[in-house]
């Protein structure tokens, strides 16, 4: 089995997914593809399970305008990084507003199929996106001390860079107001020059 073939074979399996009794489905997942570039969200939100695709809506809208600046709209993404999340289900809402924050139950119950992309894509640069996707893999003392930096780690026993970015929420102002801005700005330069980025881009 080529990694394409096995990344199709784990999406299936995937999709078919009922570990967590509070999660809403159907499971969300990005394009089957192989890429040395992986972008890690929270959850997908509300509409994303209709759509069919993470990052469907307007926090989309946003994200993919990021990526644009540094050489990538938002259909040459979805075709060239492979895009996962912390996990793959709706969470639902809080009773006051707002998406439910995956429970820890949720996210172990996820982890393993994270953790299976790991192991299969071998990924040079992951790009996690807000602060529960950014705690899975890099612990932090808040945004400001995280964003702005390349960091060196270990997944599946390989090393990779980890550049994180805000959530880009319209609920959030951390990304529109300073550190946040220059520090967004800086972290998307990080990935524009980071060698798997510039491999992807030419692939035309």
């Amino acid at each position: 089995m080529n990694p394409l073939q096995a990344i199709r074979a784990h999406q299936k399996r995937l999709r078919q997914c009922h570990r967590c009794p509070d999660m809403l489905g159907p499971v969300v997942i990005g394009s089957p593809l192989v890429s040395p570039v992986m972008l890690i969200g929270q959850a997908p939100g509300e509409r994303e399970g209709a759509a069919g695709r993470p990052f469907a809506w307007t926090a989309g809208k946003t994200l993919f305008n990021w990526f644009a600046t540094i050489g990538l709209e938002e259909a040459g993404f979805r075709e060239r990084v492979y895009m996962a999340a912390v996990c793959r289900c709706f969470p639902g809402k809080r009773p006051r507003g707002g998406d439910r924050v995956p429970s820890r139950e949720e996210i172990a119950n996820c982890r393993p199929w994270l953790e299976r992309e790991f192991q299969l894509l071998g990924p040079e640069l992951v790009i996690p996106v807000g602060r529960l996707a950014i705690g899975q893999l890099l612990p932090h003392d808040g945004l400001s001390t995280v964003i702005g930096q390349s960091h060196r780690i270990r997944l599946a026993g390989r090393a990779c860079d980890l550049i994180p970015l805000p959530h880009p929420s319209g609920a959030s102002t951390w990304h529109r107001t300073e550190p946040g801005k220059s520090l967004l700005r800086t972290a998307l330069g990080l990935i524009e020059q980071h060698p798997a980025w510039r491999r992807i881009l030419a692939r035309g």
